[in-house]
């Protein structure tokens, strides 16, 4: 394929990108679902897939940056007391400029929150390695939602309203499908920067071996603890634009939502490939479209449609989508293949 038509094709898929809210009005909010679930499935792959450190934690950070930005949005523009009885009613709504103020000081506030609770969390667990560390995170996934469901100042098990999304000339679900394209992209950016310097070189030197890289002076713990806040930065700017979306948070079933978003982006890291900066993308695109075929024509059986594509994942792809076509054409990854010119 010469470079002209591998620019033709590339505008064509970005303007399909850019369009796709507008052709498809009625699956907006899956479309944006879709680019949060290529950003939960990035985020995960740096401490999983570059570093070597299997997190199921990470949740957390998206639990919190949800929590945060609802508390701040409701403490800036209403009574707490007299929220709890107007929420989802017209006595919640704000014009355009209060909302966008509310939810990026909301935002903000939920990442730098994010950012120290996983110094501070690093600071204690990293030192963990292998299933140790697994099952340490996988423990505090579970906790944040414990407490979460116990704090009546953020709705206790009966959950928290968030404010509503005004009235406007777009809608919510286009808002927030360009919101979370543009935080993907950012993402998608940002690590394959970080990727490609010293950072990146760090962190698969911890993965291959981290004994040596320490023997040869390398600061492990410093940098399992910048993945992690890189980390923790986007995900709490998801988590808290997903609340948003969908107008209410649970800690159980959506804020703290271990057996889904939890399991699903490391899932999907593995099914497009762990440990690469396009798998990530591949794996959340498939994995999510596909999920969407399962909810729409297995009613009944999606759940048990969804563990069997979990089953597949695991058992035929361990490398991966781009793992496995590496294997077979390995001369396109630039590899040189015994035998061949």
């Amino acid at each position: 394929m010469n470079k002209a038509l591998r620019t033709s094709l590339g505008m064509a898929l970005a303007l399909l990108i850019l369009a796709a809210p507008l052709i498809l009005p009625n699956y907006q909010t899956q479309l944006a679902v879709l680019w949060l679930m290529v950003l939960l499935a990035l985020t995960w792959d740096i401490m999983g897939g570059q570093m070597g450190y299997n997190s199921f934690g990470n949740i957390v950070y998206f639990g919190v940056g949800m929590y945060t930005t609802a508390v701040i949005q409701r403490g800036l523009f209403f009574d707490i007391d007299e929220y709890a009885h107007v929420a989802g009613g017209t006595g919640s709504q704000l014009s355009l400029l209060d909302y966008l103020l509310g939810l990026g000081l909301g935002l903000t506030g939920g990442a730098l929150l994010c950012v120290v609770l996983a110094v501070i969390l690093g600071a204690g667990i990293l030192g963990l390695r292998g299933h140790y560390f697994a099952i340490c995170t996988l423990g505090l996934g579970i906790a944040a939602g414990e407490i979460a469901s116990g704090w009546d100042y953020l709705g206790a098990g009966s959950g928290l309203v968030t404010p509503l999304f005004p009235e406007t000339f777009f809608g919510r679900g286009i808002f927030f499908y360009y919101y979370f394209l543009t935080l993907a992209s950012l993402t998608f950016v940002v690590l394959r920067y970080l990727y490609s310097e010293r950072f990146g070189l760090a962190i698969n030197a911890i993965r291959d071996d981290e004994d040596k890289a320490e023997s040869m002076g390398l600061y492990t713990t410093r940098y399992k603890t910048i993945a992690w806040s890189v980390s923790a930065v986007f995900l709490a700017l998801a988590g808290g634009a997903y609340g948003n979306l969908i107008g209410f948070i649970d800690p159980l079933d959506v804020a703290f939502a271990g057996p889904t978003f939890g399991v699903w982006m490391v899932l999907m890291a593995i099914l497009g490939g762990k440990g690469t900066v396009w798998g990530p993308v591949i794996g959340a695109t498939i994995f999510h479209i596909t999920q969407e075929l399962f909810w729409t024509y297995l009613l009944g059986w999606q759940r048990v449609a969804l563990g069997l594509l979990i089953v597949v994942i695991v058992v035929f792809f361990p490398l991966g989508i781009l793992g496995w076509i590496r294997e077979r054409w390995p001369e396109r990854f630039g590899e040189r293949v015994e035998g061949k010119q």
